[in-house]
This record gives C-alpha cells, structure tokens and sequence, in this order.
C-alpha cells in the first residue's frame, strides 16, 4: 500500500535526523571532557570526579569550576547563539552567505562596546586585592553593543526593504557597513587612553575566558527565549525557503518573522560579542555542514546548527590551547583563520548553496 510506504520512508528520514542529533552529542561530550583535561594544570578523570563531589584539593577544585567548566559552557552557549543566529538569518534574507560576523553585526556589537568603554568610561580596571583587574560596567558594554548590532540590523533592514537588494549586495552592505564600524572603532581608540585601549582590545579578542558565571547566566537567559522563539516558528522557517509569496500565501506575516528573527539573532550575537569579543565564522560554518548533511527541515536544523556550533568552538579552544602550549590564543583568531579557507571550500564544493 502506498501509504504505508510513505509512512515508512518519513519514518526513516526522522531517524536518520535523530541519529544526527545522537552523534553531535556524543561528540560534544567527548570533545567537553578533552576540554576539561587540557590546559597547564593537567585534570585526570578521578581529578574531575573529586571536583565534582567536592573532595578534591584546593587547586583542582579551583581549576575545575572556575576555569574549565566555565569555558566549556561559554563555547557551547556561545556556539549556540552563533550558530542559531546564523542558521536564521541565512532563512529570512534568502542568502546563504549570511551571519553575524559578515552581514557586520558583530562589527556593530563591537563599535558599541568600544563605545562604552572609551566614551562612557565602562571599560575602566578597577584592582582587587588579588590584584586582578576586572571591568566596572560589563552591563553598559552590553547595551551599547546590542544598541550598535541594531544599528546594522536596521540599516540592513532599511537597505533591503527601500531597495530591494540582492542577496549578493545584502552581504556587500555588510562589507561596506563593517568596514564604516571598523573606522569608526579605530576612530575611538585613537583619542582613548592607554587604560582604555588596553581594555577595547581586552573586548574585542574572541576569547572564551573572559565569560565567568555571571557572564554565562546572562548568555543562557538570553540563548533561552531565541531559541525557544526560532524553534516554534520552525514550520514558519521551512515556509521561508521557497519565498516571502509562498509564506505570504501560507498565512505567515513575513516582515514581521523578518524583523523579530534579525532582532533576536542580533541580540544573541551582540551579548555573545559584547562578553567574548569576535568570534568569526562559526555562525556562518556551522548552518552549512549541518544543511549537507540533513537538509533544509529548520525544526532540526536550527537545533542542530546551535550544537554543531558548540562543538566546533569547543574543539577551537581545544587547539588554541595545544597549538602553541603553553602558549593560549584567543579562540577567535583560530576560527577566523580556519573560517575562511573552509568556507571558500566549501563554496566551491557546493555551487548551489541555499539558505
């Protein structure tokens, strides 16, 4: 009967998904326990397990929870944002080439933060008595950078909606308009003090050991709700693929989805940046793999590209901290090194990319 061989096929298809799911996460376990083993103080797995139920010494037990699993979870919470923010806005402006780092959201999120730091005084260092400079306002930087990743967003916005660019000069936008908040951030830093360049440049190193608890609690508040909102309008998503007429004929608001979708993922980055500095490529990498591998079904793709995200920031920082050691580099230089050529393969691979 042809119905029950239907049944039987999505029934496949379904699994197959799944077993993509199942993988990524085994692999991010793995790659979470490597993580939380590497480093100058080596961490064995009794070590760890000591940490965990708190018998373990003074050092190990400070490693272990301040250090390590910190950075662990700012990869997979920054993986995440990076990866659903890219994932979403490759859907709603139809172009594949689309992320936070290219269209100049994170160019934005940065202007803003240099922002406060130079102009505001947010950025000042204020010595503890361990003397371990931290920063006075992390909360202003934050706003200011959402308010300059808005700033790209509307002019993007504005750009297509006014125009009606292509994809192709959608991301020529995002050139012009990254290399307008570059000027602009080397603009500030020019008449700042040596504190407060000191501190801009602090911001701006994609780097996940900047992000402490406090940090990650706001990164997860802000994760939930996105995540929540691109997953319920993942049927919405899929509606986008073949046009704005076709969702427009499905009952969708379009502009509206457009509009909250580049808001949401625009705060996510923003927070992410604000917190960790630029973290390149990953956003626009991760949609990609996961899109070869199970296709364009955006109620498996949105939450597969957040964990694929995750797992290629948590290996990153794995190779940052091998690469060189004992030398650690900034995650952010390493993505954007390996980003690039991987991406032009990529493109090179697969001509008939699609958002």
């Amino acid at each position: 009967m042809p119905g029950i061989g239907l049944k039987e096929q999505y029934g496949r298809h379904v699994r197959r998904k799944l077993f993509v799911g199942g993988v990524l996460l085994i692999l991010i376990v793995i790659a979470a326990l490597l993580s939380l083993q590497t480093g100058a103080y080596p961490l064995g797995i009794q070590k760890m397990a000591a940490a965990l139920v708190g018998q373990a010494d003074g050092p190990t037990e400070h490693v272990f929870w301040n250090i390590r699993v910190p950075q662990v979870l700012a990869a997979l919470l920054a993986g995440a944002c990076l990866g659903l923010a890219g994932t979403a806005m490759q859907n709603v402006l139809r172009n594949p080439l689309a992320s936070p780092f290219t269209l100049g959201i994170s160019q934005g999120a940065v202007f803003g933060a240099v922002f406060a730091i130079t102009v505001l005084g947010a950025g000042g260092f204020a010595v503890a008595d361990s003397d371990v400079a931290s920063p006075w306002t992390p909360h202003l930087i934050v706003g200011c950078a959402f308010t300059g990743s808005l700033i790209t967003v509307a002019a993007l916005v504005c750009l297509s909606s006014l125009r009606d660019l292509s994809p192709a000069a959608l991301i020529l936008a995002g050139v012009a308009i990254s290399a307008f908040f570059g000027s602009a951030t080397m603009l500030l830093q020019y008449f700042a003090s040596d504190i407060e360049i000191a501190s801009a440049v602090f911001w701006t190193f994609g780097d996940l050991k900047k992000a402490q608890w406090p940090q990650l609690a706001v990164i997860a508040i802000t994760l939930l709700p996105t995540a929540a909102y691109f997953l319920w309008r993942g049927w919405h998503f899929n509606a986008m693929v073949w046009g704005d007429d076709t969702a427009k004929s499905l009952g969708i608001g379009v502009h509206s989805l457009r509009l909250t979708t580049l808001v949401l993922a625009a705060l996510a980055a923003s927070v992410t940046t604000a917190f960790m500095g630029i973290i390149g490529f990953v956003g626009l990498i991760a949609p990609h793999i996961v899109r070869m591998v199970i296709g364009q079904d955006h109620r498996y793709l949105l939450p597969y590209s957040a964990l694929a995200a995750g797992l290629l920031l948590l290996v990153s920082d794995l190779l940052a901290r091998t690469v060189m050691a004992p030398i650690v580099l900034p995650v952010g230089i390493l993505t954007s090194f390996a980003g690039a050529p991987l991406f032009l393969y990529l493109l090179a691979k697969h001509r008939n990319l699609r958002s």
